[in-house]
């Protein structure tokens, strides 16, 4: 997954030092309150933003399974290198769960410091006015397309739409869309959440739609293709987390490639052949955005929280995890991205397509409006 990316050669190079080497920013010489700072700079330099949250001591997340684009080595990393503990609300909420905790949050103790949501999710949390802006160190390298304006939200890591199977229970594994409608996949095509509720089963509607004649203007024919699939009795409407993957209940699972890929390396050892292919009658890319809840709780460890997932640390950590860090050939270029996890991606044909704003915007109102019609509901 790439995307065009413009810096300068001094960005690079503050870049390079900051991330590899630790290396603070000049401070400036009237620091704010990290609840308000808008850098780390505004706050002091990284130094004394990294003291401030280590006095606060904790960082409240929230829909963090570990299993999730090596959300497990990330938060070890981060506790480890900074002695900040984090504490994980909910690991399998879902994008609007995460929204609707900051709202009934409101400032208590126990609110999220940080989300990690799909990037319509986090367009409307900005329009809603809940995130504070951040400008990460790395702000700079990421691609517009690929960043709020104001720095309320940042994209982080992405992946592609994929279909995952169970070769020992499914014979043979489906491998498109179009494959799902066999009548020898009676009961078992699963999706990961509630698509009003879930930016991965949007994604899959939306993959869906674009497999069936719809495009990104049209998000209907994904809607019509699920009905299709429960008609003919093929949609299992249990979620697809990784426990209803090992034990079976969600014998296929359309879902990220990186959520199928670390299933397949989970279970190998516990008898379960987790087989994953990126349909290409329907290939749909997206990324997840990060993004610091204005009324934090810890307002300096949520802002060391995002420098350190879009440090080269970090990103590198996201790769480990088949995720596609959104730096990633920023950090090509620069030398520091970890060549074999990169190696280890799916290959994907051609460059990925992305829906503007207004198409997510109303892709996302269509399907609020209609799945559950579309599912019986």
């Amino acid at each position: 997954m790439t995307a065009p990316c413009v810096r300068s050669a001094v960005a690079a190079g503050c870049l390079g030092l900051l991330l590899a080497s630790g290396c603070s920013e000049a401070p400036d010489s009237r620091p704010v309150r990290p609840a308000v700072a808008t850098s780390a700079a505004e706050a002091g330099g990284m130094n004394a933003l990294t003291a401030a949250a280590k006095r606060e001591g904790a960082l409240n997340t929230i829909a963090l399974p570990r299993d999730w684009a090596n959300y497990g080595g990330l938060i070890d990393g981060f506790e480890k290198k900074y002695g900040i503990k984090v504490a994980v609300a909910d690991p399998e909420a879902s994008s609007q769960d995460e929204i609707d905790a900051i709202k009934m949050g409101g400032k208590r103790a126990d609110a999220p410091d940080v989300i990690d949501v799909g990037d319509t999710f986090a367009r409307a949390a900005a329009r809603q006015k809940l995130l504070a802006p951040y400008r990460v160190a790395a702000y700079d390298s990421i691609p517009a397309s690929q960043k709020d304006g104001e720095a309320r939200w940042s994209n982080n890591y992405g992946g592609y739409i994929s279909i995952g199977c169970d070769a020992t229970r499914v014979k043979p594994c489906p491998q498109t869309f179009a494959d799902l409608l066999d009548p020898r996949y009676k009961g078992k095509v699963s999706l990961d959440g509630d698509p009003t509720r879930s930016n991965t089963a949007f994604a899959g509607v939306y993959a869906a739609a674009l497999a069936n004649g719809g495009s990104f203007d049209d998000i209907q024919p994904g809607l019509d293709f699920f009905a299709e699939l429960k008609e003919r009795g093929n949609f299992n409407p249990a979620e697809s987390t990784s426990t209803a993957v090992e034990t079976g209940r969600t014998p296929i699972s359309i879902d990220w490639d990186y959520i199928n890929l670390d299933y397949a390396d989970q279970f190998r050892d516990k008898g379960v052949d987790w087989q994953v292919s990126i349909p290409f009658d329907g290939s749909f890319a997206q990324y997840y955005a990060l993004a610091v809840n204005k009324n934090a709780p810890h307002p300096a460890a949520a802002r060391l929280w995002l420098e350190y997932v879009f440090s080269v640390a970090g990103q590198n950590l996201r790769l480990a995890g088949y995720a596609r860090p959104v730096l990633m050939e920023t950090m090509r270029k620069d030398g520091t991205l970890d060549e074999a996890s990169a190696a280890r991606l799916p290959t994907v044909e051609g460059e990925p397509q992305f829906p503007t704003d207004a198409q997510l915007e109303k892709a996302r109102l269509t399907v609020d409006r209609e799945w559950a019609k579309t599912m019986g509901g």
